[in-house]
C-alpha cells in the first residue's frame, strides 16, 4: 500500500501547490490505477509510443493528478518538477490529460464521457488491426484498452451511445473501472442519478462485475476474471470514497474541485503514515518497486520486438505496411487515385465523395470508416469493404447507428491506436451533436476525416429542422479544423487529397442536390482547390478599362451562380471575377502573395455568397462589400422552391452586383 499512497500523496502535494486541482478521485481511485500500471499493463515508460503497448484513458481527466503522479513514479519522461508546476503556464502537467503533450497520455480528456468513448474506438482498432495483421503465431496486435470513470462519465449521453456500441461490437479487450464514489460537484449523485448502472451496462451487452474498489488485490483479481472475456467489454463497478483519509473531507463534495487545505493535507499524510511536512515525498522502496515497473516493461517490448523481426521475415509486406503507417510515410498515387470527372452531366458532390472514396479505400488498407446510419445517403457504403462485427473484425465499414457523438469520439480513439485513418459521415446540421469530439480530435491533431453531406438549404423538404444554417461558421470557429465546401466533384477530389494529406481533422461538407461539374481542362478547380482559394473567372479583356471590376466570393453550390450571373453581366459590361473559397483555412496558409493574388486589395466592391449564416465572412466582404446568407431558419419546400425563395438565383445574384457596380465604380 505504500505505493498507492505515495500516489495519493503526490496527487495532493500537486494540488496544494497549484492552489487548484482535484484531490478526490486521486484519494479515492489510486488503488485501482495502481494495481493497472504496475501488475496489470504490458506497457514501457521508455517508450510511450510502443505499437502493443495496452492503453490506459483517464475518462475522469479531472483527476490528472493521479495520472501524472503515476507516469513519474512509472520512469515515464516527466520529472518530479513536472509535478511541481501542476497546472501552470508550460508545464507538461495541466490541469486536464493533454494528448501530444505530456508523455505517456493516450487521449485528451476533461470533458466526461469523451475518454470512454475514445477508449471503445481504440479498442475497435486494435480488433481490426489484429484481424487484418496477425498471423498464427504471431499476435502482433492483442491489447487491452483500460479506463477509470466516474459518477459524471456515466451520467453523460455520449458515453452511453459509446457504451452500447461497444457492448454491440463485442469488444471485449475494453475494461473500465468505474469509481464509484456516489459524488458530484453538487453533492451526492442520488440528487440526479439513481438509475441501476449494472443492469443498464448488462443490458448493453456487458460484463459487469461489483468490488471495493480500496482492496487492491479484489481490483487485480476483477481485471484478471475480465481479460479472460474477450466476447464482450468489462465494467467494473468499485464502490470508492472520494477524497479518501481525508478526516474533515473524504465522501464530501468538498473533496471534489478544490485543495485540501494545508492543516487537511498534513492530516492525510498522518493517516497514511507519510512525513507530515514534507511534500512530494516519495519512499526509497516505492522508488525501488517502480524500477521493476520499468524492466518489466522493458522486457515486454523486447519480446515483442523480436517476435517482430520474425514477422518480417516472414511476412515482409505486412512488415512493410506496419511500419509505413506508424512513420506516417503514406505515398499515395494521387494521380491515379483520384478520378477526374468530366463535365457532361450534373452530379452531387456527396456522390462525388463515394466514387473518390470507393477509389481510395481499395488502394489504401487502414483508410476504414462509416457513418451515423446515413450510409446510403453520404455515400459510405462501399461494396470494397465488408462490415466490421464481431464475426468478422477485419471488415472496414463501421456501422455506427445513429450516434453521432459517439461515432466522433470513436473516430478519434481508432485515429489514437496509431493505424488506421477513420472517417465518419452524417448530415452537416447533426455536427452539433458532434461538436465536442470533433473539437477533441482538432485539439489533439488527429487526422480524421468527417463527412457532412446535406449542406445547404437546397436539401428541400425535410425543413428547417435538417437544413444547416449555423453549423458552417461553427466548424469554422473550430482551431485546427479544416472546413472543405467543394463546388463541384473535381473540388470534392481535391478535398479528400487534401484531408489524407493534412496532420489534423478535416470536415468535408457536400451537397445532396446534383451539381455542374466544373471543366478541369478549362478551370483550375483541382489544383485551385488545394489552396482554399483561387480565381475560377476573370472578366474578360473586351470590356473597357472603365468598366466597373466587381470580385465575387462564393463556396460550395453557390459558385455556379457566381458563374451564371458572370455571363450575364458581361454582356452589359460589367466584369465580375468569380473566386471559389472552398476552405477558408486552407487559403489563410498560402503566402500573403497568392492570396492578394486571388483577393487584390484595391478590389473593393466584392459580394460574398453562401446559402448559410454569414457569420464570419466579413473578413473577406471588406468594408465596401455585402454578404448574401441567411439570416434565419430554412423552410419545408423543394429544394429549388426553397432556394429561389431565399433569393439563391443568379439573377438575384446579378441584381446585387449591378448594385455593388452603380453605387461606386470599382479600381481593377
Amino acid at each position: 500500500m505504500n505505493a498507492v499512497n505515495t500516489v495519493r500523496l503526490l496527487a495532493v502535494d500537486m494540488v496544494e501547490r497549484a492552489k487548484s486541482g482535484h484531490p478526490g478521485l486521486p484519494l479515492g481511485a489510486a488503488p485501482m490505477a495502481c494495481v493497472l500500471f504496475t501488475r496489470i499493463m504490458n506497457h514501457n515508460p521508455a517508450n510511450p509510443g510502443w505499437l502493443n503497448r495496452d492503453r490506459f484513458v483517464l475518462s475522469a481527466g479531472h483527476g490528472s493528478a493521479l495520472l501524472y503522479s503515476l507516469l513519474h513514479l512509472a520512469g515515464y519522461d516527466l520529472g518530479l518538477d513536472e509535478l511541481k508546476a501542476f497546472r501552470q503556464w508550460k508545464s507538461r502537467t495541466p490541469g486536464h490529460p493533454e494528448y501530444g503533450l505530456t508523455p505517456g497520455v493516450e487521449t485528451t480528456t476533461g470533458p466526461l464521457g469523451q475518454g470512454i468513448a475514445t477508449a471503445a474506438g481504440m479498442a475497435a482498432s486494435e480488433r481490426h488491426c489484429a484481424a487484418l495483421l496477425n498471423r498464427e503465431g504471431f499476435d502482433l496486435f492483442d491489447h487491452y484498452t483500460y479506463v477509470i470513470c466516474s459518477d459524471g462519465d456515466l451520467m453523460e449521453g455520449v458515453s452511453g451511445e459509446a457504451s452500447s456500441l461497444a457492448g454491440h461490437l463485442g469488444l471485449g479487450r475494453l475494461i473500465c473501472l468505474y469509481d464509484s464514489n456516489g459524488i458530484s460537484i453538487e453533492g451526492p449523485t442520488s440528487l440526479a442519478f439513481t438509475e441501476n448502472v449494472k443492469l443498464r451496462y448488462q443490458a448493453y451487452g456487458w460484463h459487469i462485475d461489483e468490488i471495493d474498489g480500496n482492496d487492491t488485490r479484489a481490483v487485480e483479481t476483477a481485471v484478471m476474471r475480465a481479460k479472460t472475456l474477450t466476447d464482450r467489454p468489462s465494467l467494473i463497478i468499485a464502490k470508492t470514497i472520494i477524497g479518501f483519509g481525508s478526516p474533515g473531507k473524504q465522501n464530501s463534495a468538498a473533496s471534489h474541485g478544490e485543495p485540501l487545505g494545508p492543516e487537511e493535507a498534513r492530516l492525510v499524510k498522518k493517516a497514511f503514515g507519510f512525513p507530515e511536512e514534507e511534500n512530494f515525498y516519495v519512499p526509497p522502496e516505492v522508488r525501488e518497486y517502480f524500477i521493476g515497473v520499468r524492466r518489466k516493461g522493458e522486457k515486454l517490448e523486447g519480446a515483442w520486438n523480436s517476435m517482430f523481426e520474425r514477422y518480417r521475415k516472414r511476412f515482409p509486406d505486412a512488415a512493410e505496411l506496419i511500419e509505413n503507417r506508424l512513420l506516417q510515410n503514406d505515398a499515395f498515387d494521387w494521380e491515379e487515385l483520384l478520378p477526374v470527372f468530366a463535365p457532361t452531366k450534373e452530379i452531387a458532390t456527396r456522390q462525388a465523395s463515394k466514387e473518390t472514396l470507393s477509389r481510395l479505400k481499395g488502394a489504401i488498407p487502414f483508410l476504414a470508416g462509416g457513418s451515423a446510419d446515413l450510409g446510403p445517403s453520404c455515400g459510405t457504403l462501399l461494396e470494397q469493404g465488408s462490415d466490421f462485427c464481431p464475426l468478422n473484425p477485419g471488415g472496414s465499414n463501421f456501422r455506427f447507428g445513429v450516434r453521432e457523438h459517439a461515432m466522433a469520439a470513436f473516430m478519434s480513439g481508432m485515429a489514437l491506436a496509431g493505424m488506421i485513418i477513420p472517417y465518419g459521415a452524417t448530415f452537416l446540421v447533426f455536427a452539433d451533436y458532434m461538436k465536442p469530439a470533433i473539437r477533441l480530435a482538432a485539439l489533439m491533431k488527429l487526422r480524421t476525416v468527417f463527412l457532412f453531406s446535406h449542406d445547404s438549404i437546397a436539401l428541400g423538404e425535410d425543413g428547417p429542422t435538417h437544413q444547416p444554417i449555423e453549423q458552417l461558421a461553427m466548424l469554422r470557429a473550430i482551431p485546427g479544423l479544416t472546413v472543405f465546401r467543394p463546388a463541384d466533384a473535381n473540388e470534392t477530389g481535391a478535398a479528400w487529397k487534401t484531408a489524407l494529406c493534412r496532420s489534423g481533422p478535416t470536415a468535408i461538407v457536400l451537397s445532396r442536390q446534383t451539381l455542374p461539374v466544373l471543366d478541369a481542362s478549362r478551370f483550375p478547380c483541382r489544383e485551385g482547390a488545394q489552396r482554399g482559394a483561387y480565381v475560377l473567372l476573370d472578366w474578360q479583356n473586351t470590356l473597357p478599362d472603365d468598366s466597373p471590376r466587381i470580385l465575387v466570393i462564393a463556396t460550395g453550390s453557390e459558385v455556379h451562380l457566381a458563374l451564371e450571373a458572370s455571363g450575364l453581366l458581361e454582356k452589359e459590361g460589367i466584369g465580375v471575377r468569380v473566386v471559389s473559397m472552398p476552405s477558408t483555412e486552407l487559403f489563410e496558409e498560402q503566402p500573403e502573395e497568392y492570396r492578394i493574388s486571388v483577393l487584390p486589395p484595391n478590389m473593393k466592391n466584392r459580394l460574398v455568397i453562401e446559402a448559410a449564416s454569414p457569420f464570419g465572412w466579413h473578413r473577406y466582404a471588406g468594408d465596401r462589400g455585402r454578404i448574401i446568407g441567411i439570416e434565419g431558419f430554412g423552410s419545408s419546400a423543394p429544394g429549388k422552391v426553397v432556394s429561389r425563395e431565399y433569393g439563391f438565383t443568379a439573377a438575384r445574384l446579378a441584381d446585387e452586383i449591378r448594385k455593388i457596380a452603380n453605387a461606386d465604380p470599382c479600381t481593377p
